[in-house]
């Protein structure tokens, strides 16, 4: 069987450099420039989101900028030692903070990630609850033998992936101005992750894992609408002022270790108290919380403590706290489970949480449990609760899918009962439908009927503040783009009516796989003038509808082929586009010899063309993703064809 990795969750970014910060420190650089002030420059990681798994753990060792007139690349970021893993599961949608680094000033063409890439260095754990026809059972992590990082380069015990990033347009760097980068990172990218499983005889289920080809740069434009995973650190000292406190930054083991130990990082950082509308802080030893708008009361004990800090950017690049957790133990801050949210119970008061070893954690909500949305952009709405108690789980307003972070006055009970519950992403997805003018359905099945809804909601108001668009010209309202074209964003006065019409598609297979329409996942905000006591939506990605495993019907000629799949009766055609910047994205998977590798096709170009022609033959086996037309066809965004051992479903 096939798995390719198709998130229902919104494009993240992997490297997002953002607005510049003052006074803080940061990995070495190389000078290719004339010697002049460095620039500042804060680097964090974020990511998409996939339900099939519960660690997608990478070492990052190096971050590097390419100069535009050809010199050697400039190293901004490296990794502690020994370098430590990063979970790219929990990273939906959210910036985990690496540090502040210091980048020679200068115009920069490029960026290359270098990935370790030895047996052990990639770690993939299954979700508690995956997909329904999952190859691999729940909880199980893969055994570094199946897994097969494509592109590695060195010997044995040096293996890395470089990881290389050509810009659309320059980025230009300079001491007195903002600078900013951000390449995205998507796993849901089918060519990601490819699981392949071939027929019994043929050998062990394995696993392809591709960081060619999901990152591209995107671009961000204000850093005080950037969600911050939490950060985990610990206090040096606390300024004589009392305003802040400085932390070096901690990254947590993986896999899990029990307690949980930390791995010290190089970076420091700067975290400000709230003088305006106070940080809570929460003293988890002592199972005490206070509302302070400096650091005087703690700054006597706070220095050596482990920390963990929900935090926020301001205009002026200062981090800012919401809240803070501290502990003598870091086992203490780090245990209230982080994670995507695998069931809501609503007759128990129960959430599931899966934590970092893709295990169920069930929390317990109570009358005083306190719900807060991540909305850094809005200091006073960042520290307000949105709802109290078991009431807030109706009506679902927590699904499976939201990304959580749990805190308990006692981290360490069983089962533990949550005293709030951070929402740091809220996402809805699924099938699209009753879309009109104010509002459109969203209906989501699992293998688990009663996590299973089906929420009609409405767009944000026309004037609510909604980003920037790709030239940074400031946008409200509703807006929505195609998985695989993000650049091409639908905004403004058309932008309801153009995303009406493009959902009102399908393509029908017949048997048990029947129609297929539109599928979209979109970030949902709370409060907004549309909805003042609930959630609205921001956006939609319409997201290629995965097609089971098919045939080919009719050879490929004319930009179009016909295809069968399992467990439907009749074909479908689907269109290919060869036009530069919006071309399908293909793929060749060819295993032999227990060896699976994945090859690029650029049907832009004649000899890509001619690949593609020869590889989609009558009786070939190909997997398509795509949204669903009006007319009844399939329009492509990702194909992958197969050679050699063929994927068994």
């Amino acid at each position: 069987m096939l798995r390719n990795k198709l998130c229902r969750a919104l494009c993240g970014a992997l490297l997002g450099g953002l607005t510049a910060l003052a006074g803080c420190g940061g990995g070495g650089y190389t000078t290719v420039v004339p010697p002049t002030t460095p620039a500042s420059m804060p680097v964090v990681i974020s990511d998409a989101s996939s339900e099939d798994w519960a660690t997608i753990g990478v070492k990052i060792l190096s971050i590097a900028l390419v100069p535009q007139d050809g010199g050697s690349s400039v190293t901004v970021w490296t990794a502690p030692t020994p370098a430590p893993y990063v979970n790219l599961e929990q990273l939906d949608q959210l910036g985990e903070i690496l540090g502040n680094v210091m980048v020679p000033p200068g115009t920069y063409s490029g960026a290359v990630v270098t990935v370790s890439a030895n047996p052990g260095d990639l770690i993939l754990t299954v979700s508690a609850n995956p997909t329904t026809g999952f190859p691999v059972a729940a909880g199980t992590t893969i055994p570094a033998a199946q897994i097969q990082i494509q592109g590695a380069q060195g010997g044995p015990g040096n293996l890395t992936v470089p990881v290389k990033v050509t810009f659309d347009t320059p980025l230009t760097v300079t001491a007195t101005q903002s600078n900013a980068l951000n390449l995205e990172f998507d796993l849901g990218h089918p060519a990601f992750i490819v699981g392949h499983t071939p027929p019994a005889a043929a050998g062990l289920t394995l696993w392809a894992v591709n960081f060619h080809g999901p990152v591209r740069r995107r671009p961000v434009f204000d850093i005080t609408r950037l969600v911050l995973r939490h950060a985990y650190g610990t206090v040096t000292s606390v300024d004589s002022t009392d305003t802040f406190f400085t932390m070096t930054k901690d990254y947590p083991v993986l896999p899990v270790s029990n307690p949980e130990t930390a791995i010290a990082g190089k970076e420091s950082l700067q975290i400000y108290a709230d003088a305006t509308n106070g940080t809570i802080f929460y003293d988890v030893d002592a199972k005490t919380h206070t509302v302070v708008k400096d650091f005087t009361s703690e700054a006597a004990t706070l220095a050596g403590k482990y920390v963990r800090v929900a935090a926020r950017y301001q205009s002026d690049g200062k981090l800012v706290a919401v809240r803070v957790w501290a502990s003598s133990t870091f086992n203490s801050v780090w245990v209230s489970p982080e994670g995507h949210v695998l069931h809501v119970n609503t007759t128990t008061n129960v959430i599931t949480v899966i934590n970092e070893s893709g295990v169920p954690v069930p929390v317990q909500v109570d009358a005083n449990t306190e719900f807060f949305f991540r909305t850094p952009a809005s200091a006073l709405a960042d520290t307000t609760p949105i709802g109290t108690g078991p009431g807030f789980l109706a009506t679902h307003n927590l699904v499976r899918g939201f990304k959580v972070h749990v805190s308990g006055a006692d981290p360490l009970a069983t089962p533990l009962l949550a005293e709030t519950i951070d929402i740091e992403t809220a996402a809805y997805a699924g099938r699209i439908s009753a879309a009109n003018l104010t509002s459109f359905t969203y209906t989501r099945q699992f293998a688990t009927a009663t996590d299973n809804y089906a929420v009609t909601l409405a767009y944000i108001a026309a004037s609510t503040p909604n980003g920037t668009d790709a030239s940074g010209n400031a946008i409200t309202g509703f807006k929505w783009w195609n998985f695989t074209l993000p650049t091409q964003l639908n905004s403004g006065s058309t932008a309801v009516s153009q995303f009406v019409m493009a959902t009102n598609g399908g393509v029908d297979f017949g048997g048990t796989v029947g129609a297929l329409t539109a599928w979209g996942v979109s970030d949902a905000t709370w409060g907004d003038m549309a909805n003042t006591t609930g959630w609205s939506l921001r956006d939609a990605v319409l997201i290629p509808t995965p097609v089971p495993l098919g045939a080919v019907t009719i050879a490929f000629a004319g930009n179009t082929f016909a295809m069968t799949v399992l467990g439907g009766t009749k074909p479908a055609t689907v269109d290919v586009s060869t036009t530069p910047q919006s071309a399908t994205l293909v793929y060749q998977i060819d295993r032999a010899n227990g060896v699976i590798t994945i090859s690029s096709i650029d049907v832009t170009t004649s000899s890509g063309l001619a690949a593609l022609t020869a590889g989609l033959h009558t009786g070939a086996a190909v997997k398509a993703f795509g949204v669903p037309q009006a007319d009844g066809t399939l329009k492509a965004y990702v194909l992958v064809y197969f050679t050699g051992i063929l994927p068994n479903g």
